[in-house]
């Protein structure tokens, strides 16, 4: 039977965990970035709306497509997947926007 410190020992040891600390140390960064890009289309749907009196149809797209990029980059970080984000995977499926928002195609 393994005694919880030989179990730290090799969980400590194991290039797969490591490597998964990596990729999560990268998309935290890109998590800020994102985040930065977000509050940007914000800031600019909200000056949209007061000069034109309505939203942005290209901006509104990205940001949704950008806030299903960070669903997935967060579903990530918090090991509920194992699956890798863009660019590891393909945008289209790391943004799917019916999964993300509950539509039905």
């Amino acid at each position: 039977m393994k005694t919880p410190r030989k179990e730290i020992n090799e969980n400590l040891k194991n290039p797969g965990i490591w490597q998964r600390i990596l990729y999560m140390m990268l998309f935290a960064f890109i998590l800020g970035v994102v985040r930065m890009l977000l509050w940007a289309i914000v800031a600019f749907q909200v000056v949209t709306a007061l000069v034109t009196g309505s939203k942005n149809p290209y901006a509104q797209k990205f940001g949704r497509s950008l806030s299903g990029y960070l669903y997935r980059i967060l579903v990530f970080l918090t090991f509920n997947t194992e699956e890798m984000p863009f660019p590891f995977a393909d945008w289209e499926q790391t943004v799917n926007e019916d999964e993300i928002t509950g539509h039905r195609s």
